[in-house]
């Protein structure tokens, strides 16, 4: 009988005891996150709610960002059956729109997307202080980049710094400021996703900075600010309608070339190569002789360009422009474009699979010229 009940005492020993000592470690580790939670607590209580950094940031640049309304003139079609649509005119309307801006200098230019203001017939903008703008110059577009100039008449402006976008890293904190469906100086924060985006819009020129800030309509044309409040970079695009947890912006030193060339003669004189590219596939590496992947194909040199006074041919593999790598058209045409009239560029093709180092002399691309040729 006494056996039985050490053995019963036993059991109930081994069923008892894992539970108990879970019960203890559960019991250890509540205690442990209780005292670090007063302890976390009372350091924040010891913060002062006004030191907060994206506050700092926010209060730094409101001031610059403006609201931008337009009144733009849009072509439509008549609605009716297929008959009505071929012999009736189109109409013509207009449309109201929303946009952001930032205050770049204190004598009234103001920097915001070239698509805000296509085709305005009316441009209003509106400051942080208030005081509202009708008929407002727009100095200049380019919707290569998707970038425009406004002027207003005013004094007293709070211009924004400009900084660095080259030196911004993946994961770098940013907020972007501007009017969401006519939200006035609204905040969001996020970090930078990516950098050197293209293929997003139909921009010619894109090297987008990709962040995770949101924005929304409205936004477009706003800052995009480090966390020093300077502007790095000008909000421009989505992917879809709303906001699904990426946004692009231009970035401040294409934005700031651009505006530069606008605000003092409202164009934008961009390098010129002349040849027309393809993407360099495993097929024409073989055909060829060229190892690897990287570079584009010359297809055709446009005669009298500066490519052929280069001595570039038909069939050569472009891999380096000014030291940097090439290995899209698309990031060769943008290279080029960015590229300031006049210089001389050492570039280095492959002719037969063997590297050769040319000099080019950048001009500027012919007003009017085929599309089909590189910029």
């Amino acid at each position: 009988m006494v056996a039985a009940l050490w053995m019963l005492a036993v059991l109930l020993v081994i069923l008892v005891l894992p539970y108990a000592a879970e019960q203890i470690e559960f019991a250890i580790t509540r205690g442990r996150e209780r005292a670090e939670a007063e302890v976390a607590r009372q350091k924040l209580g010891a913060i002062p709610e006004s030191t907060g950094i994206y506050a700092v940031v926010a209060k730094a640049i409101a001031p610059s960002v403006v609201g931008v309304e337009t009144v733009a003139n849009v072509q439509g079609e008549e609605e009716g059956d297929e008959w009505s649509q071929l012999f009736s005119p189109r109409q013509h309307f207009q449309e109201e729109g929303l946009g952001s801006g930032v205050i770049v200098d204190p004598s009234g230019y103001i920097i915001t997307n070239a698509h805000v203001v296509r085709n305005a017939v009316d441009v209003t903008v509106k400051l942080g202080d208030g005081r509202s703008f009708e008929n407002v110059q727009v100095v200049g577009a380019d919707p290569a980049t998707d970038i425009a100039v406004l002027k207003i008449d005013a004094a007293d402006l709070i211009a924004a710094p400009w900084g660095n976008s080259d030196k911004l890293e993946v994961g770098d904190p940013v907020l972007a400021i501007g009017n969401p469906y006519g939200l006035a100086r609204t905040v969001t924060a996020g970090i930078i996703s990516a950098k050197g985006r293209r293929g997003i819009t139909d921009a010619a020129y894109q090297n987008f900075l990709q962040t995770d800030a949101a924005v929304n309509p409205g936004n477009s044309g706003g800052p995009l600010v480090n966390i020093k409040g300077q502007v790095v970079g000008i909000n421009t695009a989505i992917l879809g309608e709303s906001f699904r947890g990426i946004s692009f912006a231009i970035p401040s030193n294409i934005t700031k070339d651009v505006y530069e060339q606008l605000k003092s003669s409202g164009n934008v004189a961009r390098g010129w190569l002349g040849v027309q590219l393809q993407p360099l596939t495993a097929e024409l590496a073989r055909q060829l002789g060229v190892k690897g992947r990287a570079g584009v194909v010359v297809t055709r040199v446009v005669p009298g360009s500066p490519a052929e006074q280069a001595g570039i041919e038909d069939g050569d593999v472009i891999v380096k422009w000014n030291g940097r790598p090439i290995n899209t058209p698309r990031g060769l045409t943008f290279a080029v474009a960015m590229t300031p009239i006049g210089s001389k560029v050492p570039l280095v093709v492959l002719r037969g699979g063997q590297p050769m180092k040319l000099s080019l002399t950048v001009e500027q691309r012919p007003a009017m010229g085929p599309a089909r040729v590189q910029r």
